[in-house]
C-alpha cells in the first residue's frame, strides 16, 4: 500500500496535479510533450514526474530513446479508501461526542 502523505503531498501542488491529470488524461506522455503546453521547463516537468513516481502515481517505460509516463490509479484508490476509514471513525468519535452531551 502507498502511504497516503506521499500521494497527497504529491498532489498538493498545482502544476504537479496538472501534470498527473495530463497524463492520466493522455494514456502516455514525455516529459518534453507536457512541458509544451505549460508554463515550466522540460526539467521542470520531469522533477515533478520524478515526485508523481515516487508517490507511485506515474510510471515510466523507456520507449527507444524516449520515457513515457503513464498513470497509476492504484495510489489514489488507496488514499480515497484511507480516506473514508478515518472519516468514519471521526463520525463515530462525533456521534460518540454527541450522545454523551446529550446525556
Amino acid at each position: 500500500m502507498t502511504d497516503p502523505g506521499l500521494v497527497f503531498g504529491a498532489l498538493a501542488d498545482d502544476t504537479r496535479r496538472t501534470v498527473f491529470m495530463r497524463v492520466a488524461a493522455g494514456g502516455q506522455a514525455t516529459a518534453s510533450e507536457l512541458a509544451r503546453d505549460l508554463p515550466v521547463t522540460r526539467q521542470a516537468v520531469a522533477k515533478h514526474l520524478s515526485l508523481l513516481a515516487g508517490a507511485g502515481l506515474v510510471e515510466s517505460k523507456k520507449v527507444g530513446r524516449e520515457t513515457r509516463f503513464h498513470a497509476r490509479s492504484e495510489p489514489l484508490s488507496e488514499a480515497i479508501d484511507w480516506m473514508a476509514t478515518v472519516g468514519a471513525r471521526w463520525d463515530d468519535r462525533l456521534a460518540r461526542l454527541a450522545r454523551l452531551a446529550d446525556s
